[in-house]
């Protein structure tokens, strides 16, 4: 049960730093409470581009150590969660 808990805990400590993240160093005019889960990170999401993106692979090494391989599916920038899941996938390899 307390790994289980432990999970879901790590989940909503990753989706806080990558809002906090996105909205620090992209520049979004919002609050963390104001982004969904759920939220798409370009289109008609948070509406973020090629450069955002490229901002996103940095974040991924520098705040959670993680370095993008060419061989890593994109879908990962789907969304806030997909990334989320990209990120606890990759710390725990």
């Amino acid at each position: 049960m307390s790994d289980m808990k432990e999970a879901i805990q790590k989940r909503k400590e990753v989706l806080q730093t990558i809002k906090k993240e996105l909205i620090h160093r992209l520049n979004i005019q919002r609050d963390v409470s104001q982004i969904d889960d759920d939220t798409a990170l370009f289109g008609n999401g948070l509406k973020l581009d090629s450069v955002d993106a490229t901002e996103i692979v940095v974040m991924l090494d520098k705040v959670f150590g993680i370095k993008v391989s060419e061989g890593d599916d994109p879908s990962y920038m789907r969304s806030i969660n997909s990334l989320a899941t990209f990120i606890i996938q990759k710390q725990k390899n």
